[in-house]
């Protein structure tokens, strides 16, 4: 049996949202005026309808855990974001927190936080 979690992240406007990830090299699988989801490779993340929700006071996440953490860095990074502490979106460096992966982080335009992990060294 194969089974199968997905991120389920907010969209306060669809267009923007797709336009937003197309530009990180996520593909468009499905949406309609409920539902949307886009593909990067083998993943796929979800995103549901929230037109109030304040990019600034969210508190939704995902991770993504990948076997090549430079390269996707790379990737990311020529979507141009910015790097600072504040911005919404914005892109982070790589980095290790005390007892856990090398990762960067990534801030959509939405607010959400996605936490992208060297998986190579989750898995020990």
């Amino acid at each position: 049996m194969r089974a199968v979690v997905t991120a389920n992240l907010p969209s306060r406007d669809f267009g923007a949202t797709e336009a937003f990830y197309a530009r990180l090299g996520f593909e468009t699988r499905f949406r309609n005026e409920g539902w949307m989801i886009l593909g990067f490779g083998d993943t796929q993340v979800e995103f549901f309808p929230h037109p109030g929700l304040d990019p600034r006071e969210s508190w939704f996440s995902a991770c993504l855990r990948c076997d090549d953490l430079e390269a996707l860095h790379a990737r990311f990074s020529q979507a141009g974001l910015p790097v600072d502490a504040t911005s919404v979106p914005r892109l982070t460096g790589i980095f290790r927190p005390e007892h856990a992966p090398r990762m960067f982080a990534l801030v959509d335009e939405d607010g959400s936080l996605w936490r992208v992990m060297d998986e190579t060294e989750a898995r020990g």
